[in-house]
Formats: C-alpha cells, sequence, structure tokens
C-alpha cells in the first residue's frame, strides 16, 4: 500500500515521503497512529494544503522532546533486582521497567519510547537508548544490582560477580590454611601415635 509519511519513521523516509509498505503495517501502525495518510490524489492534495501546518507541529514536538532529552540523557538509573550468583537476574529487565524507573526518577517515558534489541538478563551497568521523538534519541544508563551497596560498587567500575568469586576463592583457600594450621593436621597426628 502506497502511503505519505506524516513524520519520519525510522527505516522508512521522512515528512512527505511517498512509500510503498506493506497492508498490514499500514492498517495496523502507521495508519492508526497518525504517521501516515493513504496515497491517493486526494488526501496528496490534503497534504500539500497542510504540509506547513504539519512541519510546523513536528518541530514543535522535536523541540519539546529535545529539551526534556537533555534532562535524561547520560542519566543514571538504580533497578535492584534478584539474581543468582552468576549475575544471572531470575527474570529479566523489559521496556516497562525501564519507563518505570525513569518515571518514577522524574522524567516523563512511554513504555514505546524505551529501545530494547533484547530483554536484559544479567546485573551491570546497561545504556538504554529512548526515543522520545523520531528524530530525538537519548541515552540512559541502568545500573542493575541485587542491594544498594552493590549498585554503589557498580557505580564505582567494580565488577560485583568477579569480586564476589575472588573473595569466595580467598575465603576457602583461608578455610583450607585454618584446617591444616590447626585442629585437623593435630588430631590426624595424635590419631596415628596412639
Amino acid at each position: 500500500m502506497k502511503v505519505i509519511l506524516l513524520e519520519r519513521v525510522e527505516g522508512w523516509g521522512g515528512l512527505g515521503d511517498v512509500v510503498n509498505v506493506k497492508d498490514g503495517y499500514a492498517r495496523n501502525f502507521l495508519l492508526p497512529r497518525s504517521k501516515a495518510l493513504r496515497a491517493t490524489s486526494a488526501n496528496m492534495k490534503v497534504f500539500e494544503g497542510q504540509r506547513a501546518d504539519i512541519e510546523s507541529r513536528n518541530a514543535k514536538t522535536k523541540a519539546v522532546a529535545e529539551t526534556s532529552g537533555e534532562g535524561l540523557d547520560g542519566k543514571s538509573y538504580i533497578l535492584i533486582r534478584q539474581a543468582g550468583e552468576s549475575g544471572q537476574l531470575y527474570g529479566s529487565v523489559a521496556g516497562r521497567d525501564v519507563a518505570d524507573v525513569v518515571n518514577a526518577g522524574g522524567g516523563k517515558v512511554e513504555r514505546a519510547m524505551v529501545v530494547l534489541d533484547k530483554p536484559i538478563k544479567t546485573l551491570g551497568m546497561h545504556d538504554v537508548k529512548v526515543r522520545l521523538h523520531a528524530e530525538v534519541t537519548v541515552t540512559v544508563t541502568l545500573n542493575i544490582a541485587r542491594s544498594q551497596d552493590e549498585a554503589e560498587r557498580q557505580a564505582r567500575g567494580e565488577n560485583v560477580i568477579n569480586s564476589q568469586f575472588e573473595e569466595d576463592r580467598m575465603a576457602d583457600e583461608q578455610a583450607v590454611a585454618d584446617l591444616l594450621e590447626g585442629g585437623a593436621g593435630k588430631a590426624e597426628a595424635e590419631f596415628t601415635e596412639a
């Protein structure tokens, strides 16, 4: 189906472009969300008559998105989640979770604005893109941790999973050394002498 784009649509074109898209994409996404019009001769005339209004409205929404994006760009948010020993989350962090934490932190983001290629399933620092407008994208950082203390350590640049394994290894070595020095070695020696 041929449509006239009323705003920039990623992968298809910019404002005023006439593109050929699949029927379902046009009927289910572009047309209901007022991102496009069917490319009929009547709609072409209407579009050309309203082009200046549409462009100015698009410029206003872009300016609003840029101003709100300045406050969000580069900001860091902490998400506390349960995870296993290897840093694998019990569940995952999706777009809704990102939108909720940004909104709780004073931003204004809808779930559909969050761009995640795949859900986040591990602890650590993750950069997430937020598309505030078709032409305005900002990046926020999610600090996903099991506790507030762990989040602070991650923010300083520490890899908490590796440091946890290192602490466990050191504790195991200390326990073995204590056993050899202390009671286990002496008890064995007394048993063999008697």
